[in-house]
């Protein structure tokens, strides 16, 4: 039987959805619109990057969610680079202050280095080491709040093209916890592919200061929105014309870089030598400026970059190619003319 915030949560998604299915399995919770008979056929003209952005940034100021200020890409607190979007509650959820870095409708860009990858350690469909976190962050103060902004998202998500009759709710109401944070995430499922997700926070030691993080991957909507390959989405005419782990590796870099952070042996400039050491031999020593200049203009549709993009390929350039000079200077051939690395 639930109790506590489960109970809770689930009083307030039958209130706020009256018209949708909700089933409850054990502690796991369906909601569904109902199967119409009409099937899901992609946009003819997809919107471009900015037509998303601005169009839930609109759904969500028609319902009283401001569009918050991004937070630099260069870490706060403990972390070397921006991971989420949920990240600007930090003083709030996770230290009881009562300020916080931003909120409202936020299309933060961030850098995680946890996407799922193949035997060969290229990146599974649907992840990407950067992309666009465009959430509702926002402190609350009771759970019903948190189920009217999924009520927004949805508003949103249906502007952009995925009704609800073809979109599912489910998760499991247990509670997680992460030291300080507790919260139950709910998943949005298009079609039965992941969309993105809901979660009610909370900070531990004062279960009073809740929070919503609710959003997805604004590549990842495209992706389902669209239904072309996720190569081609997230990477246009450059699919097919470079091995796709450099392409992910510079367009990465060109974040990190172009928002003023130098590579370096430790701190947020590692992790641009982490990228494009791991990916040197694959570059053909022919430079990176059709990338970066790709990349960049990408990534300043959703924040002007610090860095123009020549200075970012400059950059980029020298690692990438004194880094493959590096490895080819300590490249010896044995007795039996096999080639051996030492690094």
């Amino acid at each position: 039987m639930l109790t506590g915030r489960p109970f809770e949560l689930l009083a307030a998604l039958r209130q706020t959805f009256p018209r949708w299915d909700c089933t409850l399995d054990g502690d796991h919770v369906t909601l569904t619109y109902g199967r119409g008979s009409s099937a899901y056929y992609p946009p003819r003209c997809p919107p471009s990057w900015s037509e998303m952005i601005t169009t839930l940034a609109d759904v969500c100021a028609a319902h009283g969610v401001r569009r918050g200020n991004l937070l630099p890409l260069h870490g706060l607190g403990d972390a070397e680079l921006t991971f989420s979007a949920i990240q600007v509650l930090d003083p709030y959820l996770k230290h009881g202050h009562r300020h916080v870095h931003s909120h409202g409708f936020v299309p933060q860009p961030v850098v995680r280095f946890t996407g799922q990858r193949d035997e060969h350690g290229t990146l599974l469909p649907g992840f990407a080491t950067s992309f666009v976190n465009v959430s509702i962050v926002e402190p609350i103060k009771t759970v019903p709040e948190h189920a009217a902004l999924i009520d927004t998202w949805i508003s949103a998500l249906s502007r952009l093209g995925f009704h609800a009759q073809h979109l599912t709710i489910s998760g499991n109401l247990v509670v997680w916890q992460r030291t300080p944070v507790a919260g139950i995430t709910l998943r949005f499922h298009h079609e039965g592919r992941e969309l993105g997700d809901a979660v009610l926070l909370w900070n531990n030691e004062d279960p009073s200061k809740l929070a919503t993080d609710i959003g997805s991957g604004l590549e990842r909507l495209a992706w389902l929105l669209t239904r072309r390959t996720w190569a081609n989405v997230l990477y246009g005419d450059l699919d097919g014309q470079a091995d796709l782990r450099v392409l992910d590796a510079v367009r990465t870099a060109t974040l990190i870089v172009g928002t003023g952070i130098r590579p370096a042996s430790r701190g947020p400039g590692h992790a641009v030598r982490r990228l494009l050491r791991a990916e040197a031999q694959r570059t053909g020593g022919l430079g990176l400026s059709r990338i970066v200049r790709w990349a960049h203009e990408y990534w300043s549709g959703i924040e002007p970059l610090l860095v123009p993009w020549p200075e970012v390929c400059r950059i980029l350039d020298t690692e990438a190619l004194d880094h493959k000079e590096y490895t080819d200077r300590k490249s010896v051939v044995n007795s039996a003319g096999n080639w051996v690395v030492n690094l």
